[in-house]
């Protein structure tokens, strides 16, 4: 199949990383995949923000940034017609965004099949986290693609409950986790343990660390043990590491913990060798966590909370599982795997395998979103 993918991403984080694995994996699956989406992040390195854009954010009134951005539509669409007219691509895949009707635009001018890949309720989330001044339009533009796709694919149960409420057809929903490359993310690697973590026990977080992580808890878990062969390691950065290393130099803990800053995409298989206990401390509701598959995909014990869409992936067999909120039940379930070897290999061995019952390559995601046009053709056809 030609495939045209179509984004608004504009910064190479998370986000982006589901992008390009999904692109990597059509075309290593032998199809021909073109990209409309901001090159800026395209040619960035990883970890780098739209700095532009949050400059915007700041000095505009939030209802121009809102005209703004909807306005960009009609630049997508345009970008998208040019790519179709020269292309003339089998169908468009198309990461959802909040204000761009675009790719459906698109589709109905060109009778092209949908799909629309769905991460979050973006209108929810940022009514919640950052306002909405365009309230009725921004609800219509998600609404709108939501309805209008061919096939709307979230990445968690839970979410899909959201699209459910809107009117979109259960035939049209089909649930895709993210995924993992296993040929780079393998199962621990000990040749790659560095040397200050051999014979050491490392408790370790990743991504970017705020406060409602309780880390602070944890090292004070860990400096309270007065084991010398523990160690705490943060994979990422965030506004509270200088307040944890300074928590871990009062508490003499100093020498066992260690933070990474931003850490390239390319040396990520690399830092999570060094770990045996891997945390999800939080998560937003409705998220697929990538960090999370790649712990599962490492063979990590891991401790998460017990909230709906973790509990699509993890259950008291691979992992250990604290009540939502509950910090206290974290550091105790922390403390639970510290102690007992036998549990945390036991963990191991159930999280490696759910790689594999569960399917969550992204290879895999993409030959489910490929065969996802053929089941489009198919209904089209009866």
């Amino acid at each position: 199949m030609r495939v045209l993918y179509h984004h608004r991403i504009a910064s190479k984080d998370g986000q982006y990383v589901h992008v390009e694995e999904i692109i990597k994996a059509m075309r290593e699956l032998g199809h021909e995949v073109i990209v409309v989406g901001p090159a800026v992040a395209e040619n960035s390195d990883f970890g780098s923000d739209s700095g532009w854009v949050d400059i915007l954010k700041a000095r505009l009134p939030q209802w121009f940034y809102e005209i703004l951005e909807f306005s960009y539509s009609f630049y997508a669409f345009f970008k998208l017609t040019r790519a179709i007219i020269k292309h003339k691509p089998d169908a468009i895949y198309e990461r959802c965004n909040l204000f761009l009707p675009a790719g459906i635009w698109a589709k109905k001018l060109f009778k092209l099949p949908l799909q629309l890949e769905v991460n979050s309720p973006l209108y929810l989330e940022r009514k919640k986290y950052s306002g909405i001044a365009l309230d009725k339009l921004a609800k219509w533009s998600e609404i709108y693609a939501w309805r209008n796709a061919d096939r709307v694919l979230p990445v968690t149960e839970v979410l899909a409950t959201y699209i459910r409420k809107e009117g979109v057809e259960e035939r049209k929903i089909r649930i895709i986790p993210n995924g993992v490359d296993t040929r780079v993310f393998k199962p621990k690697q000990p040749t790659n343990r560095l040397a200050r973590f051999q014979d050491k026990l490392v408790v370790g977080f990743v991504g970017f660390c705020r406060e409602w992580h309780q880390l602070d808890e944890v090292l004070n878990l860990l400096a309270k043990s007065q084991r010398r062969d523990l160690v705490f390691l943060v994979v990422g950065d965030g506004p509270v590491i200088g307040d944890l290393k300074a928590q871990a130099k009062a508490l003499g803990f100093e020498a066992q913990f260690e933070s990474t800053g931003l850490v390239p995409r390319d040396q990520m298989p690399h830092w999570l060798d060094q770990i045996d206990i891997a945390l999800q401390p939080a998560v937003t509701p409705w998220a697929s966590p990538l960090k999370m598959i790649e712990y599962l995909a490492k063979g990590h014990a891991i401790v998460a909370p017990d909230s709906a869409n973790i509990l699509e992936l993890l259950s008291e067999e691979n992992s250990r599982l604290f009540k939502e909120g509950d910090m206290q039940g974290m550091i105790s379930q922390i403390e639970c795997l510290i102690d007992d070897e036998s549990l945390r290999e036991k963990l191991e061995k159930e999280a490696l395998a759910t790689i594999d019952h569960l399917q969550l390559s992204w290879q895999g995601n993409a030959q489910k979103i490929l065969n996802g046009y053929q089941f489009t053709k198919d209904e089209d056809a009866g």
